[in-house]
């Protein structure tokens, strides 16, 4: 056994659906898995490229503002 067990759905005879159950061990290592891999990602730091973007997009919202707050007075 594979740890996947399947079953079908459906006896009408409509569209045919296969269910796949998987072993709650097996379940409980992909989840720790992407779990690693998702900490991974999160704890990636940022790209140097991406901070400049940042850095000119929130100066861009900052000028942006201070317009619009020019304008009231």
């Amino acid at each position: 056994m594979n740890g996947i067990e399947t079953g079908t759905t459906d006896p009408a005879g409509g569209h045919d659906e296969t269910e796949i159950f998987l072993d709650p061990k097996v379940q409980e290592s992909i989840g720790r898995s992407l779990k690693a891999h998702y900490d991974d990602i999160v704890n990636a730091p940022v790209p140097d490229k991406f901070l400049v973007l940042l850095a000119q997009l929130e100066a861009q919202e900052d000028r942006a503002a201070g317009d619009s707050t020019d304008e009231r007075h």
